[in-house]
């Protein structure tokens, strides 16, 4: 794991800096690596424009008085607000080197840019009154506002609001590594633009991961459908949406797609295979690299019947929508290598199906995983992809326009496509999620289903 994309608790970011400061370096010294870095973004922000920052009294207020001092040695004029003393050493410290006047109220201060630096990622009450109304007020006086590691009022593990009517940011500056808060809702929706700035924190040992572009390989010169891998993709009572599926995998990297189905599929492309062999028969084949179950399925004594025939083979499978209702732990092999894909509905019914009991998508995900053997690839506004060894991901913001029929089976048509190509079950289900938003991404506003689908193409050409 690269400490780039890593995703931090606040226990696991204060164990992080211990070993920095264990290794020789001090506090004070990450405070100026962490206060200097956030500077460099707030300069060119401000395009020396006047800067105002709020300064709280913890670390996070310490790193706002480095950045003050930083930007004044650049020749900005700045303005500090700082409505407690700072408490902690360091902070005191870089109190004492900030050449300038500290205001303890908000008075007049106006500028281009706000710093909120008030209080940082261990916050985990409410702002006071006193401290929510001075926060509002000077964001309200400024024309952007900017955040250093989280605004105030955010809490850093769970991503939730601790004050009503917090103050949007246009940009937020992560300090050290990424915390939950950046990547999930409520939080995400107010911080604006992410930056990061590193202090040498080494890769953590259980940390999350945030997706990034996958590294797609394209075929070696040499290869052939088979070696590029063969989906089978298995419909049920409603056609249309394991045919969604099958375009999606076409284009995610397989080379070769089989949708197994008793119905005729007059509109299905040239190049995607129909089979209406007996299913028995037609899972029989041995060149079968992985399988989709779901999508259309229904949720009748033929939908159960069919995904069990699945189950049953020793294939790499997905496992997405009916199926996910219709699934029961007596069904799954011990050995099996298993992505599920379900929506929250569908996770509410996996956990009961599998007597696991926890809140929270992640939670949820994480513990379902462990418990089944799955993975988990938890899907909505945020995606979390749960690993059976403890492995977690979460997914960057994606388009909101993907909140429409028929892209919960892109997603599924692509996860088995990746699993085919020979992909760890976690990466081809991060793989998945990231072509999903990018094909959404270049697919534009507004967009069909079979739109999206079609883009998966233009989504692997990026990850090239």
């Amino acid at each position: 794991m690269t400490p780039s994309r890593q995703i931090l608790t606040v226990a696991q970011m204060q164990a992080a800096e211990q070993v920095l400061i264990d290794a020789g370096t001090s506090v004070d010294e990450l405070m100026q690596i962490a206060g200097k870095g956030a500077a460099d973004w707030v300069w060119r922000v401000a395009a020396e424009r006047p800067v105002t920052v709020l300064c709280g009294p913890g670390n996070n207020g310490g790193d706002g008085y480095v950045i003050a001092e930083t930007l004044r040695r650049r020749g900005l004029t700045v303005h500090v607000v700082a409505p407690i003393e700072p408490k902690t050493s360091a902070a005191k410290h870089a109190r004492q080197a900030y050449v300038g006047k500290v205001a303890q109220s908000g008075g007049d201060a106006h500028g281009h840019v706000l710093v909120d630096c008030l209080f940082g990622s261990g916050l985990t009450r409410a702002l006071s009154p006193e401290h929510l109304l001075l926060l509002r007020d000077l964001a309200a006086r400024h024309h952007m506002l900017i955040a250093v590691d989280l605004p105030s009022g955010v809490e850093s593990d769970s991503g939730a609001l601790l004050n009503e009517r917090l103050p949007e940011y246009d940009l937020t500056i992560a300090l050290g590594a990424w915390k939950f808060a950046h990547w999930v809702l409520p939080a995400r929706a107010r911080l604006g633009e992410l930056k990061l700035v590193p202090i040498g924190v080494e890769p953590v040992k259980g940390a999350a991961l945030a997706i990034g572009r996958p590294s797609v390989e394209p075929p070696a010169l040499d290869a052939h459908k088979y070696r590029r891998g063969l989906c089978a993709i298995v419909a049920g009572r409603m056609p249309g949406a394991a045919q969604l599926a099958s375009e999606a995998a076409m284009r995610a990297g397989a080379g070769y797609v089989k949708l197994h189905s008793p119905h005729s599929h007059a509109t299905a492309p040239a190049g995607l295979v129909v089979n209406d062999a007996p299913l028995s028969e037609a899972l029989a084949d041995r060149r079968i690299d992985a399988m989709l179950v779901g999508p259309g399925l229904g949720l009748g004594g033929e939908g159960e019947q069919r995904l069990k025939a699945v189950l049953a083979q020793e294939r790499p499978t997905v496992i997405d929508a009916d199926a996910l209702v219709l699934l029961t732990p007596g069904m799954l092999r011990e050995a099996g290598t298993y992505i599920a894909t379900p929506h929250d509905g569908e996770l509410e019914t996996l956990c009961r199906s599998f007597s696991v009991v926890a809140s929270g998508r992640q939670k949820r995900a994480q513990a379902l995983a462990q418990t089944s053997g799955m993975v988990i690839l938890a899907k909505g506004p945020d995606t979390f992809v749960a690993a059976p060894d403890g492995r977690l991901a979460v997914a960057p913001p994606a388009p909101s326009w993907l909140s429409t029929a028929g892209t919960g089976d892109v997603l599924a048509g692509i996860a088995v496509s990746r699993l085919a190509t020979g992909a760890d079950p976690f990466v081809a289900a991060c793989e998945a999620v990231w072509l999903h938003g990018e094909a959404a991404r270049q697919v534009g506003p507004a967009f069909t289903a079979d739109d999206l689908a079609r883009a998966v193409s233009g989504a692997i050409a990026a990850a090239l």
